[in-house]
C-alpha cells in the first residue's frame, strides 16, 4: 500500500499528462501485484499436503516445527525392544540350580504381576506349563532392574544381577556361565533367587524385525548417525546392533537414564532424534530435539513425541523423515518464487510498465504455481522394498510380452 501511495505521488507529480489517469493506473497497478496471496499460501498449502500425504502412509506429523527439527537432525538413537525387534519376548531356556519347574513356577508367579515384556513372557510360559499360578505378596518393582515379592511364603527375587547382588546374592560359577552364553547369543538372561539362594537362570529373546537392517540402511542414508540406546546388557545389544548394522551402543541404561543419555549426546553438539515405543522412552522422546514413537507402542510414548508411525515398522521413521525435509523444501521454494515475483513486478508496475488487468493475471498466475507446487507432495512414495524391487526384478517381462503390454498401456492407460 505504501508503494502504491508513493507511485500514485510520483506519477501524479512527475508523470505526462493527463497525470491523473497515469497515476491511478500505476498505483492499481503495483497494489495488485503486491497483494501476499502467494505468500500467504506458500507455507500452509504445503503444511496441508504434506501432512494429508503423511497421514495416509501413517505417519502423523504434529506441528510446522517438525519440519525444521528433521532439517537439522544428525543422530537418532534407537530404543531395541519393541523398536528394534518385535517386541515379543519369549521364553527360550531354564537353567536351574536344581530343580527347573519350581524355578518357572515361582518366577512365573512373581513376574505375573509385573507389565514388562520380560515379565509377560516368563509368565505366559508358566502359565502355559502349569495353569494358574500361585498368589503374590509384597509385589515391588525396581525400574531397569527386576522384581521382588513373597510367593508360597518364599523371599522372591527376579531380576539382573544388580537387583540381585543388593540382596547379597550371587550365583555360582555354572549359573554365571548360562548367563554370559545367552548374552553372548543376543539374549537376556534373568535370575531367580529365594530364600538366600539363586535357584536359576531364565533367557528370554526377542526377534530382530525383518525390516530392521533395511531401516538403518536409509536412515544413514539421510545422513543420520543410529545409535542403540537399551536398559538391556550390554552383550546382548553389541549383538542386536551387529545384526541390523549400528555401530555405537548406549547398554545397561536404566529408564530414568535414558533421558541423560540424551542430553550427553546433545552437550557433544549432536541435534538428536529418539525413536521408541515404551512407558519408559516418553521422558528420552521428549528430550530429544526430534521425537518419533512407533504407533504400536504406550499412549504416553505417543503423547510425548513429535511423529508417529503408525505402521510400527522402524523403515516409516526414514520415510517420515525424508517427508518432512521434503515439505520443507517445498515451502522454501514456495516463499522463493513468491518473494521473486513481488521483488521483479512491482517495479515494473511503478514505472508505468504493467496494466492492472495483466497484474491481476500474474497475481492469480502466482497463486496457482504456489498451490500447484505443493500439490508435487502427493506423489511423495516411500522407499522402495529391496525384496519387492528383486521380486520385480525376476518377474520382468520377456521380449515376447513387451508387445501385449504396450498395447495395454495404450487402451488402459498408464498405472
Amino acid at each position: 500500500m505504501v508503494c502504491a501511495v508513493l507511485t500514485f505521488i510520483g506519477w501524479l507529480v512527475a508523470g505526462p499528462s493527463p497525470a491523473l489517469a497515469h497515476a491511478i493506473v500505476a498505483a492499481v497497478a503495483v497494489l495488485i501485484i503486491a497483494c501476499p496471496c502467494a505468500l500467504g499460501l506458500a507455507t500452509p498449502t504445503a503444511l496441508l499436503v504434506g501432512t494429508g500425504r503423511g497421514a495416509q502412509l501413517g505417519l502423523l506429523i504434529k506441528g510446522p516445527q517438525v519440519l525444521e527439527s528433521t532439517r537439522r537432525v544428525d543422530t537418532i538413537v534407537l530404543d531395541k525392544t519393541g523398536t528394534v525387534t518385535t517386541g515379543r519376548m519369549t521364553l527360550q531356556a531354564v537353567h536351574p540350580a536344581h530343580d527347573a519347574d519350581d524355578v518357572l513356577r515361582i518366577a512365573g508367579a512373581l513376574e505375573s504381576a509385573s507389565e514388562h515384556p520380560i515379565a509377560t513372557a516368563i509368565a505366559d510360559a508358566a502359565r502355559a506349563r502349569f495353569g494358574a499360578l500361585p498368589a503374590v505378596g509384597d509385589f515391588a518393582s525396581t525400574a531397569g532392574l527386576g522384581v521382588t515379592g513373597v510367593v508360597e511364603g518364599h523371599a522372591v527375587v527376579v531380576g539382573r544381577a544388580a537387583l540381585l547382588a543388593e540382596w547379597a546374592l550371587r550365583p555360582d560359577e555354572t549359573l554365571t556361565a548360562d548367563m554370559d552364553a545367552a548374552q553372548a547369543a543376543g539374549r537376556t538372561p534373568v535370575l531367580v533367587a529365594w530364600d538366600g539362594q539363586v535357584r536359576g537362570v531364565l533367557v528370554v529373546g526377542d526377534a530382530v524385525k525383518d525390516t530392521s537392517a533395511e531401516a538403518i540402511t536409509q536412515l544413514r542414508g539421510l545422513g543420520l548417525h543410529p545409535v542403540l540406546l537399551t536398559g538391556d546388557n550390554h552383550r546382548a545389544a553389541t549383538a542386536v546392533a551387529a545384526r541390523v548394522g549400528i555401530d555405537e551402543v548406549i547398554a545397561d541404561v536404566r529408564p530414568e537414564q535414558k533421558v541423560a543419555a540424551i542430553s550427553d549426546l546433545q552437550a557433544q553438539g549432536r541435534v538428536v532424534a529418539m525413536v521408541g515405543d515404551g512407558v519408559n522412552d516418553a521422558a528420552a522422546l521428549a528430550q530429544a530435539d526430534l521425537g518419533l514413537a512407533m504407533g504400536t507402542g504406550a499412549d504416553v510414548a505417543i503423547e510425548a513425541s513429535d511423529i508417529t508411525l503408525v505402521r510400527g515398522d522402524l523403515r516409516a521413521a526414514a520415510d517420515g523423515i525424508r517427508l518432512s525435509r521434503r515439505t520443507l523444501r517445498i515451502i522454501k521454494g514456495n516463499l522463493f518464487w513468491a518473494f521473486a515475483y513481488n521483488v521483479v513486478l512491482i517495479p515494473v508496475a511503478a514505472f508505468g510498465l504493467l496494466s492492472p488487468l495483466v497484474a491481476a493475471a500474474a497475481m492469480a498466475f502466482s497463486s496457482v504455481f504456489v498451490v500447484t507446487n505443493s500439490l508435487r507432495l502427493r506423489s511423495f512414495r516411500p522407499a522402495p522394498d529391496p525384496a519387492d524391487t528383486a521380486t520385480r526384478a525376476t518377474s520382468e517381462p520377456g521380449p515376447a510380452s513387451v508387445g501385449s503390454d504396450r498395447a495395454r498401456v495404450l487402451k488402459e492407460g498408464p498405472s
